[in-house]
């Protein structure tokens, strides 16, 4: 194999998301000697003291398997019970192959909400930031028990690129069935191309992604989102296959394999990688050519004398979207003032606020500070 030209990557925080068709024998109970296999590669590069999470799909499918359901679950209920079950064997699998190097492994079950609330996010952070000084390997996965499609974050993938953010990781893997992200689908074209690398977030790549299995929820394209998500963060991801022999001590050694989607920008500031990440904003502000321009062009805060219409209910220090007249999403932020004071001051110099509203907390409805550009 090829060396790559990367970085070199001792010492490093990974985030490594596993996907259902690996860890699970289509259907029919988890593969544990290929959980096995990874998990003696993560072993041996902590002994050069790299860092790693697991995000870990399976639950599902573990669930069915132990179940005795022949095919998956469709209504929602039948997805959270067997999440319940076969979150159990999940775990327990992780936990007993981390044993047999005498590491300790815990297990976090996140929802949308939890990312969402900045204060709820914080302290999920702080946990993780806790269990990896502490040498303990977190195994993530979304709370599927009890998860309803209006806080379903909605795939594993997703969650991955957002625990890149929560721990600051330098790189997220995702290890699929496939080599990394082709042309076309291999599954129908055997001459499909393998793409080496490309830029995270580059919308031409969007084209190349194809529709998930039957075992997961996500395709190449949330593949594609997670990366576009980690490089919001400052890491690079690469997509890759689990199948492939030592496939982590590989990249660890800067071997060239599956693809590889690089950063474009540098890292934003932890407050702005949060609002960046955040999936459902609680409403948003549609905003004038000027304001728009002064928020991407000058990097300015939002004023009220700016905004033209306030849509959704929103209370104060919640996350908005920006919008421009078109409905484009040029940024999002925290806003200072609730829906229902919004619609008051909008249209209207900051000096006009305390007369509108009886008081006045802040001159801007959303400061330079808690905002991000999209």
């Amino acid at each position: 194999m090829a060396k790559s030209e990367s970085k070199d990557h001792s010492k490093q925080c990974w985030v490594v998301k596993i996907g259902s068709a690996l860890l699970t024998d289509d259907g029919c109970g988890l593969r544990t000697e290929a959980i096995s296999g990874w998990v003696g590669q993560m072993a041996q590069l902590r002994g050069r003291g790299f860092r790693f999470i697991i995000v870990s799909s399976g639950a599902i499918a573990e669930g069915r398997a132990r179940l005795g359901w022949n095919i998956s679950p469709v209504s929602l209920h039948e997805q959270q019970a067997a999440a319940a079950v076969g979150q159990m064997g999940l775990i327990q699998a992780y936990e007993a192959a981390f044993k047999e190097y005498g590491i300790h492994t815990a297990q976090i079950l996140l929802t949308h909400d939890d990312i969402a609330d900045r204060r709820r996010y914080l302290n999920a952070r702080s946990t993780l930031r806790t269990l990896l000084e502490l040498g303990v390997v977190p195994i993530i996965n979304e709370n599927d028990s009890v998860a309803t499609d209006e806080i379903r974050l909605g795939d594993n993938d997703s969650l991955a690129g957002l625990a890149v953010n929560l721990a600051e990781a330098d790189r997220l893997i995702i290890l699929t069935d496939q080599e990394g992200l082709y042309d076309r689908d291999p599954r129908q074209y055997p001459q499909a191309s393998l793409i080496r690398a490309g830029r995270a977030g580059d919308a031409s790549l969007l084209g190349y992604a194809g529709t998930g299995g039957a075992l997961g929820r996500g395709g190449m394209l949330t593949k594609l989102k997670a990366a576009e998500t980690a490089a919001k963060s400052g890491a690079d991801t690469i997509i890759c296959s689990g199948l492939e022999v030592n496939v982590l001590l590989k990249i660890a050694g800067g071997e060239q394999t599956g693809t590889l989607l690089s950063v474009q920008h540098s890292p934003l500031a932890a407050r702005k990688q949060w609002l960046a990440g955040h999936k459902r904003p609680a409403g948003s502000l549609v905003l004038d050519d000027g304001a728009c321009r002064v928020l991407v062009e000058r990097g300015k805060s939002l004023l009220a004398v700016g905004v033209v219409a306030v849509r959704g209910e929103f209370n104060r220090g919640e996350i908005v979207s920006c919008v421009a007249r078109d409905g484009r999403e040029i940024a999002r932020g925290l806003v200072n003032y609730s829906a229902d004071e919004s619609r008051k001051i909008m249209g209207q110099p900051s000096t006009e606020i305390e007369q509108l509203l009886g008081y006045v907390d802040d001159a801007e409805l959303i400061h330079r500070d808690n905002l991000v550009l999209l």
